[in-house]
């Protein structure tokens, strides 16, 4: 690589972008291949194997922080003396990593955009030791941010329009990990986050109420109430089920109309405990009667999915919602079943064949056909097949371990994806996966090819292995 493009790399990333962030494995086989002469150009795909249960579509989220991390690779020197440690490298090895910079190609599906199984999620093609050793940190990134934007998606398509505010950071699996689940889930649709720190480093609109902690230390709930509203005029959600959730309603009616006076307006008030639906139907009765109509009711409270689904369909005045644990850690879903698998180097395409476990090889893009403004159907096809109908989805991002372009913004790939829900068919946008699920199909020549090579391999056709 020129020096002008080690030049160009980008800003210090966002997230822990340490190559040592990785498998012992993916080091002793980068030095078994640099031993070996064995580091000729190699193509890797990362893609999903299996939807989780009642999941009929991912959203792709994590490419950001992916393309940072490679665009700053690069092993320190203290990481360099931690390796030599080991007693398991030769210096020749070290010495290489010493200078390693990650130089290939990769092409990826946008975030915010629609995935689906067996479609490659990233591509890609470098020299076989680097591309390798980044198979760690882009699986973690991906599967986790993919995770939680899709389970944001869902939360979308239950909220029906309403907005809904990330509020899981304390919840979240670590520090790093509500870094990115706010991200994540500002991708999928959430309007806010409560994390300062994410709304810092990514622009997301930040959320808060207070919490009962704040209402217990005053002397009462007028008093908590009244010193909020003077000291966040403009943003003041006040927590009413401390005590009572009803004579919380009446006093922050009271403490509204006081200070209505001094020209604040109380913003709203939120519920975080007991029978949501039936409370928010008492409060929104008591503010009405106070003549506080405008007044907001925010619900949270271990919601998820399905429980808003629930009291959007039964009509509960609930104006926004906010959502904690189920959201960050993906609850019924906490992981994705994303793996990273060699599809080609310089000797052709190559493929796994372990029962249920048979990969598609060589290099590919995916291409996704619309009908009536809904998608239809996905077709994986070989690079070397041509257009085929439908819209290419994967997007070439780096070359030469370089952006092609400049960061997307957050807020675009929010959008994409708020546009991806919509193109989907009505069957997909349900909380359960539907059967039939979506058709991934594969092209007559990716067909032809990994029945070819499994012939080839194993002495039987691909459709055998599972």
């Amino acid at each position: 690589m020129s020096g002008n493009a080690v030049e160009r790399r980008g800003t210090p990333p966002h997230f822990l972008a340490d190559p040592l962030l990785t498998d012992l494995y993916e080091l002793t086989m980068a030095a078994s291949y640099h031993a070996h002469g064995m580091n000729g150009r190699a193509t890797f795909d990362l893609f999903i194997r299996d939807l989780p249960p009642t999941r009929s579509f991912l959203i792709a989220a994590g490419l950001g922080p992916a393309l940072d991390f490679l665009e700053t690779f690069r092993f320190s020197s203290d990481a360099i003396d931690y390796l030599r440690s080991l007693d398991l490298f030769r210096e020749e090895f070290l010495g290489y990593l010493s200078g390693l910079r990650f130089g290939g190609d990769v092409w990826a599906v946008p975030e915010g955009d629609l995935v689906f199984p067996a479609e490659p999620l990233v591509r890609v093609t470098a020299p076989l030791v680097e591309a390798q050793l980044v198979e760690t940190y882009l699986l973690a990134t991906l599967n986790f941010q993919t995770m939680v934007a899709s389970k944001a998606a869902r939360l979308a398509i239950a909220c029906g329009g309403r907005p809904f505010v990330d509020f899981s950071p304390r919840r979240d699996h670590g520090p790093e990990a509500a870094l990115g689940a706010a991200r994540a889930a500002y991708i999928g649709g959430a309007a806010s986050t409560s994390n300062v720190l994410a709304g810092m480093r990514f622009g997301i609109p930040v959320a808060g109420t207070m919490a009962h902690s704040y209402v217990m230390a005053h002397e009462d709930e007028e008093a908590a109430f009244r010193a909020f509203a003077r000291d966040f005029p403009e943003r003041s959600t006040l927590l009413i089920d401390t005590y009572d959730t009803e004579r919380g309603a009446r006093r922050a009616a009271r403490v509204a109309g006081e200070l209505a006076a001094e020209g604040i307006s109380v913003s709203g008030v939120r519920i975080d405990s007991g029978d949501l639906g039936a409370l928010a139907r008492s409060v929104r009765a008591i503010l009405d009667e106070a003549g506080l109509a405008r007044m907001k009711i925010f619900l949270s409270g271990d919601l998820d999915e399905h429980r808003i689904a629930e009291l959007v369909r039964d009509g509960v005045p609930a104006d926004a919602f906010g959502v904690g644990t189920q959201l960050g850690t993906s609850a019924d879903a906490p992981y994705l079943g994303g793996v990273y698998k060699l599809v080609s180097d310089e000797r052709g395409p190559k493929m796994k064949t372990s029962t249920a476990k048979v990969t598609l090889p060589g290099l590919k893009q995916v291409y996704r056909v619309e009908a009536g403004g809904r998608i239809a159907y996905d077709e994986i096809a070989l690079e070397i097949e041509g257009e085929r109908p439908g819209r290419p989805v994967l997007r070439k991002v780096l070359e030469r371990g370089c952006r092609v372009g400049p960061p997307e913004p957050l807020a675009a790939a929010r959008d994409r994806a708020r546009g991806a829900i919509a193109s989907l068919p009505d069957a997909l946008r349900t909380l359960d996966a539907p059967a039939p699920p979506y058709a991934v199909r594969l092209s007559p020549g990716l067909a032809a090819l990994r029945e070819r090579l499994a012939a080839q391999l194993v002495g039987a056709p691909a459709s055998h292995l599972g």
